[in-house]
């Protein structure tokens, strides 16, 4: 099954370029048969772009996760910890490999009243 995630354009350029290799999240899915992201562009992009192969996904307290994946993190300390900002624990998806679209595709050319997902949004 797949997911569309919403990732801000700065973030999929270094996931596409290799250099980001985790996608922190504060909730992860519910539904444990997910194997692939398809990536949404925030705006001003606004395009699905992508997809990714998910390895593994892991939950850990925040200061374990940084330590486990800073090395591929794509950002920095300070952002990291901001983005967990009063979390106790965290989630840093581990990506296995990606594929860039040649063509980015509308996504309300795709889906009936298309509105980008908070976070993540479940597909078909």
């Amino acid at each position: 099954m797949k997911v569309l995630l919403s990732i801000k354009p700065e973030f999929v350029d270094k996931i596409f370029s290799g250099e980001k290799k985790y996608e922190y999240r504060k909730n992860i899915f519910k539904k444990t048969d997910i194997d692939t992201i398809v990536v949404y562009s925030t705006k001003p992009v606004g395009k699905i772009v992508g997809e990714l192969k998910i390895d593994c996904i892991l939950n850990e307290s925040i200061e374990d996760l940084w330590n486990k994946t800073h090395q591929a993190s794509g950002i920095s300390y300070e952002r990291f910890k901001s983005y967990f900002q009063n979390k106790e624990r965290g989630y840093a998806i581990k990506i296995r490999e990606t594929k860039k679209y040649e063509k980015p595709l509308s996504p309300v050319e795709l889906f009936t009243n298309f509105h980008p997902p908070q976070s993540f949004c479940y597909i078909e």
